[in-house]
């Protein structure tokens, strides 16, 4: 099961998107999720991992997903860009604190659901981590 969830710069979590299949890949189901459309519509941007490398389809514009550069074997990541990923790297950080919470539901672990169940607990499970955050 694979799922997407944006968390604000403390580490809560604002929103979970729908469940889709283990097979899924991230870019996928954002695109599938409108993450980009969304953003821009409310008019804010998120730094996400290397998984999510070519998503914004208006990165010269205004980019509304910043993610760090990567490196092949032909073309290696210049000092410049090593210390850009690094900075984004530090910043990601406090929102993963947002997805550990989420994960501290063990029942996530051994869930074997269809998609449309899954995401039903999951967006239960976020609106218990949010209330258990903010007692």
């Amino acid at each position: 099961m694979l799922f997407l969830a944006l968390t604000d710069e403390r580490g809560n979590l604002l929103w979970i998107s729908a469940a889709r299949p283990g097979r899924s890949n991230e870019i996928t189901t954002a695109r599938h999720n409108r993450v980009c459309a969304h953003l821009r519509q409310a008019g804010l941007g998120a730094l996400a991992d290397l998984g999510f490398v070519g998503l914004d389809d208006q990165p010269d514009d205004a980019p509304f997903i910043i993610t760090g550069a990567k490196a092949t074997r032909t073309r290696k990541l210049t000092a410049a860009q090593k210390q850009a990923n690094a900075l984004l790297s530090t910043e990601r950080a406090r929102a993963e604190h947002g997805f550990a919470d989420l994960k501290n539901w063990r029942v996530l672990t051994k869930s074997r659901l269809d998609a449309g169940r899954a995401t039903r607990l999951l967006r239960a499970l976020l609106v218990l981590t949010t209330t258990e955050i903010t007692r």
